[in-house]
């Protein structure tokens, strides 16, 4: 937010869970490392949002191989929210990210109602209070940090782990937050929430984050081959306006963006040069997507090129020994099965050909496919023929010609020949699969909760504590200094906290790292957040109010 001037901006698991009690993966062989003495420890998080266990079998049986996942199966998680059986993305990654359960829309913060059965309430003065991530340990433990998204990167997932905002679509706020926390990789969509324009989720601030970007000496890169040529310590990949496409789509469509695959390994070569270590947090974005459309074509695209990441991220763990792998998704969707009606009494004598041939017919996802479709359907049998329908029948083109929804006429019926059957066209509320790998790592049925602990406790920090330092509440802090502290919200879109005492003057702008004393800004360790009724700072910069 524009604050401050130009010139301050410039500063089924059961199985699983048993196979993984005797330390051993899936294919037999130990999916564990043995933990180094010598430092630096490292951690890497994978999230395929929106995956159910069914698109992971649907995506195996279609390449025709075990998935690098395989190897890591370790248990299974729990991913109710604080008030639900169900999910969204934003509490599950508060969750995953701080090790608190929180409420529908809400990033990193703690929830206001409470109503999940066995689990403790929050008071009324904590309710909204900000609480630290993982990736926010690793930094204040001198660490190499990075996070990376086939999404925006203000979506809810990544923003879970590096943002805090009271509803997952303040773009505005996560982008601002994201960029003032100093992380030395980001990589993924969301450009346009770096300055000011017309589209949706442009900044509203007149804020133009690149400028920031730019005087804090990031390589900003554009392009796959941007990317793979930066020789940067400090890279950020802005790849695309809103989201990335999908990986079956990129060659024909985007093919100028990179896969996640490059992407991670680009992060992990890049931040494995501190001598701190470094935590990487890597989403495999539109599985969720296509799950929500019942796109069985765009799930398996994506948990696909999921797993070569995770391949990525695997293959560095084993040589380096000392890092942690986890990968995990925040919650199920669209309750995919293979089977449905069709095969109530015939499924024993079913091959699986039967229902992955259909899918390979697809060249397209159905949002690569329906990019092809002219306005007045002229080309319906060639784009139907992109996803896979390439006989349509007379019936099915007229219906096709008459929908509402062509996109969701033609995955149910893709789904329909491939006999795959979907519950709903939103999250569901089943346990999801662990996957894990190197020192230390979760195995069993866990909370969500658990895995933000596990990982800050083999970074050696508490994420507690942690809190306590990074978001203390600012108002009642200063006061208690013997500062008159007020929150001036003249400018709406840009919020201030301002201390005064005697001739001293004491700004804290929202989302930014920087305090503002008599004109003057320093640099502290960590973002301030204002969550609509209090204002939060750190320890830090708390001390610099004497």
């Amino acid at each position: 937010m524009n604050t401050v001037s130009k010139r301050i901006a410039g500063i089924t698991l059961a199985g699983a869970v048993a196979i993984s009690s005797l330390g051993f993966a899936a294919n037999g062989e130990k999916a564990e490392a043995k933990r180094k003495k010598e430092e630096p420890t490292n951690v890497i998080m994978m999230v395929m949002d929106g995956t159910s266990a069914g698109a992971t079998t649907l995506s195996r049986w279609y390449k025709g191989d075990n998935l690098a996942l395989d190897e890591m199966v370790a248990g299974g998680v729990k991913t109710h929210s604080a008030e639900s059986a169900i999910t969204d993305s934003a509490p599950a990654a508060t969750a995953l990210a701080t090790g608190n359960k929180s409420n529908d829309k809400f990033v990193g913060i703690l929830p206001a109602v409470v109503n999940t059965p066995g689990l403790k309430s929050v008071s009324a003065k904590d309710a909204l209070r900000p609480v630290a991530n993982v990736l926010e340990g690793a930094k204040q433990k001198g660490k190499a940090t990075g996070i990376i998204s086939t999404s925006e990167i203000q979506h809810a997932t990544p923003a879970g782990f590096s943002a805090h905002a009271t509803h997952r679509s303040n773009y505005g706020d996560i982008a601002e937050q994201q960029v003032y926390q100093n992380m030395d990789v980001v990589l993924g969509g969301g450009k346009e929430s770096l300055s000011p324009g017309t589209s949706k989720n442009a900044r509203k601030d007149g804020e133009n984050l690149i400028e920031v970007l730019e005087d804090n000496r990031y390589d900003i890169v554009e392009s796959r081959n941007e990317l793979l040529r930066t020789k940067s310590n400090k890279i950020w990949g802005s790849f695309a306006p809103s989201a990335l496409a999908y990986d079956f789509d990129r060659k024909a469509t985007k093919p100028e963006q990179p896969t996640l695959a490059e992407m991670t390994k680009k992060a992990i070569t890049t931040l494995n040069k501190d001598k701190d270590g470094f935590f990487l947090f890597v989403e495999g974005s539109k599985v969720d997507w296509a799950a929500h459309a019942n796109d069985p074509v765009g799930m398996i695209s994506d948990v696909l090129s999921f797993d070569d990441a995770v391949k990525e991220a695997l293959d560095f763990a084993k040589k380096d020994g000392n890092t942690m792998v986890i990968a995990v998704s925040d919650h199920g969707n669209s309750g995919i099965t293979m089977g449905n009606l069709n095969t109530n009494s015939n499924y024993p004598e079913i091959p699986v050909s039967t229902y992955i041939d259909p899918l390979k017919k697809a060249q397209l996802t159905i949002e690569g496919a329906l990019s092809h479709l002219k306005a007045d359907r002229s080309n319906l049998d060639e784009v139907a023929k992109l996803y896979g329908l390439d006989d349509l029948t007379a019936e099915e083109r007229q219906k096709l010609l008459a929908s509402r929804n062509v996109g969701s006429d033609m995955s149910k019926m893709l789904a329909e020949r491939a006999n795959l059957g979907f519950t709903t066209g939103g999250h569901t509320g089943e346990d999801v699969f662990l996957y894990s790998y190197g020192p230390q790592r979760p195995t069993g049925l866990v909370e969500n909760t658990d895995l933000a602990k596990k990982m800050a406790q083999f970074m050696d920090f508490d994420l507690n504590r942690l809190t306590k330092e990074l978001y203390t509440n600012g108002q009642q802090a200063l006061k208690n200094k013997g500062y008159k502290a007020t929150i001036d919200l003249s400018d709406a879109q840009n919020p201030v906290l301002v201390a005064e005492k005697g001739n001293r003057t004491i700004e804290f702008p929202v989302n930014k790292n920087i305090v503002i004393q008599n004109g003057k800004e320093k640099k502290v360790n960590t973002i301030h957040v204002y969550n609509g009724k209090d204002f939060y700072i750190s320890e830090d910069a708390l001390r610099l109010a004497k």
